[in-house]
């Protein structure tokens, strides 16, 4: 028992030194935790319907009823902006993954091989040179819009810049002893790649993913403000700002409250990577 007890009260000391070190990554992370646990648990924490229509309870402001207040067409605000986290979440971490595993792949071949380093490179110049929002227009022109276009949309300009901070970390690390000693007695390239080259890789690529996430997160809001992201009928926080705006002067609540929670998401996104950076890279978080 006594055993028990010490080893709980470490436990706890060492996660007090933890919080007291990096306090703005834990708060990040408790903020995106419970974001987590409102998009899933969505329909328990509402009972109406978010494309409910009520005429009769058009623009009404917060009350006990509505929390959020209603729009224009009587939609309860609250459910609309809980189940929208569920659509900004899902954009985030699909892009931050995607882009990541598919920059790794690519800025490796880039950054080891010299032979594919122009070609590659070019190419990656000419997608950044891309703005999302034409992206999504063309491609929403082309296909039928929804999610998955939306995320295409949002990986094929954040794939470049994952590509470039790989290339560059290749390209320091290939030269490293360790890595030279390795081709020398005749190790396979691709297990240099592996086993030498990517585990090094880790730590900048979390941090750059927690970016990559949040900048998605804005993206998907501004095309879906814009009516050229998700459908009107699937609620996000972009599409319920995008519905209030005509309405601001009289019914503020329509925009505040999706506004809220997405400032309250790209911050926490930004607080995590602020925090990994910090905790990956102690000697910059000194000079900083």
């Amino acid at each position: 028992m006594q055993t028990l007890t010490l080893g709980a009260k470490i436990t706890r000391k060492r996660v007090w030194t933890l919080f007291r070190l990096q306090p703005a990554m834990y708060i990040g992370i408790a903020v995106l935790a419970i974001l987590a646990v409102i998009a899933v648990f969505a329909p328990l924490l509402s009972s109406l319907n978010p494309l409910d229509i009520n005429p009769l309870a058009r623009m009404k402001p917060p009350s006990a009823e509505h929390f959020f207040g209603t729009d224009a067409l009587g939609r309860d605000v609250y459910t609309r902006v809980i189940y929208g986290s569920r659509v900004s979440l899902v954009v985030g971490v699909a892009v931050a993954v995607i882009s990541v595993v598919l920059g790794v792949v690519i800025g490796m071949m880039a950054g080891y091989f010299s032979a594919l380093d122009m070609l590659i490179m070019r190419i990656m110049d000419g997608l950044m040179s891309i703005p999302n929002i034409l992206l999504a227009i063309a491609l929403m022109a082309v296909f039928r819009g929804g999610l998955t276009t939306v995320i295409i949309a949002i990986i094929i300009p954040e794939v470049p810049r994952v590509v470039r901070l790989v290339r560059a970390l290749v390209l320091s690390i290939r030269n490293q002893p360790y890595v030279e000693a390795a081709t020398a007695v005749g190790t396979r390239t691709h297990k240099i790649l592996i086993m030498h080259i990517l585990p090094n890789l880790f730590a900048p690529l979390m941090v750059q993913a927690t970016f990559i996430a949040a900048s998605a997160i804005i993206t998907e809001a501004v095309l879906s403000f814009l009516g050229v992201g998700i459908p009107p009928q699937i609620p996000s926080w972009g599409n319920i700002m995008a519905d209030g705006r005509n309405f601001l002067s009289i019914a503020f609540h329509i925009i505040l409250f999706p506004g809220l929670f997405l400032a309250m998401t790209v911050l926490a996104v930004n607080m995590l990577g602020d925090g990994l950076r910090d905790m990956l890279d102690p000697k910059l978080a000194k000079k900083i």
